[in-house]
């Protein structure tokens, strides 16, 4: 099936085009509007589909979530066994998943008790490395998870989580560091971990280890949204603002932020965070934090495919997934914005969302 959606204001990764007419073509975006079903925009703005960088699956429902919050792709921070992970990928016109499969974790910390832990997940020495990266892959592994705890607190040992990261970029694959204190932080940034998920609460990151950051080209993702939860769980609300001036010291220092929630609705996570809705929210706790709203905008469109290697997607462009939401209103100006919900579709495939702000003629 092919359409036209006409008169649409396309966000292009740096500014709102004019109107301008763009084609759904099948699972693509296409060029040539003739013969195609004609959408009538009426200027609204059109984005690519939004991508959260750090979510949790749970079942079909959460594709369903995500898609119906304009959430196009997810990517998953630990799903196993494999075979559950493979019956939530490919389901057409839903959320597109990429996912690191099996955490690694180290002997102890709160990790090592999650219930229903996989055999392998545990990462003993340096010695064993190659093979856990290399059964990861087996199973699927886009990139790959190291879960850091500070030195000490039952994490990996240091040895054995550089051995980890060595052993996967051998291999070609890119590796997502949890790193949820201070010192686990620092650990992921000197064992040069791609990605590094979450930002501690408390104290700020200091000058020194933003700067520890950025030369070693370290992007993160600091899941905000999960981060405030946690601090309102256990009653320490003011220990977020230091979350939120660490992203703002990592941003301002060019260190690249991504957004990533850490969706879950897992028994035994630290907090729930709602699947779909809850990107809308790290939004805006990045614009609170200091990014623009069109730099948060990139942080769930452009980057983030980037940085992750998607070639196929984050941007209106021909020939890329057609993988599109339509919006009500500017978020480049009002980033509150991307809660109003026209139109969404997936791999070409229209969604119904979940927060309707109007319906076009």
């Amino acid at each position: 099936m092919k359409i036209a959606l006409r008169n649409v204001r396309v966000f292009d990764g740096r500014e709102l085009t004019g109107p301008s007419t763009v084609v759904i073509d099948g699972p693509v975006i296409g060029t040539d509007p003739a013969g195609a079903d004609v959408v009538e925009g009426g200027g609204a703005v059109l984005l690519p589909g939004l991508i959260d960088a750090h979510i949790h699956l749970e079942d079909r429902r959460t594709l369903e979530k995500l898609t119906g919050w304009g959430v196009t792709t997810g990517l998953d921070m630990a799903t196993w066994p494999p075979g559950r992970l493979a019956a939530l990928r490919d389901v057409p016109g839903l959320c597109d998943i990429r996912s690191a499969g099996t955490p690694a974790i180290g002997p102890g910390g709160p990790h090592a008790r999650m219930p229903g832990l996989a055999d392998n997940a545990v990462l003993q020495t340096a010695e064993q490395a190659q093979s856990s990266v290399d059964q990861r892959i087996a199973d699927g592994a886009d990139y790959l998870k190291l879960v850091l705890e500070a030195p000490g607190e039952g994490g990996p040992e240091p040895a054995a989580a550089h051995a980890f990261v060595e052993a996967a970029h051998a291999r070609g694959r890119s590796v997502v560091a949890h790193a949820a204190s201070p010192g686990a932080f620092a650990l992921a940034v000197g064992i040069h971990a791609d990605v590094v998920t979450h930002v501690p609460l408390g104290a700020p990151l200091t000058a020194d280890l933003v700067a520890e950051a950025l030369a070693a080209k370290t992007i993160t993702v600091p899941t905000l949204s999960m981060m405030e939860t946690i601090a309102g769980n256990v009653g320490r609300p003011p220990a977020f603002a230091g979350a939120s001036r660490s992203v703002a010291a990592l941003h301002a220092a060019g260190v690249p932020v991504l957004a990533g929630t850490d969706a879950n609705s897992a028994p035994g996570a630290p907090a729930r965070v709602e699947h779909g809705s809850s990107l809308h929210h790290e939004l805006e706790l990045l614009v609170d934090a200091g990014l623009s709203p069109l730099e948060a905008l990139r942080a769930a469109t452009v980057l983030p495919a980037h940085h992750f290697g998607f070639d196929d997607r984050g941007a209106v462009e021909p020939g890329l997934r057609a993988d599109l939401v339509l919006l009500d209103g500017d978020p480049t100006t009002d980033i509150t914005a991307t809660r109003n919900l026209l139109r969404v579709w997936c791999g070409g495939i229209e969604q119904e969302p979940f927060f309707t702000a109007a319906t076009l003629a």
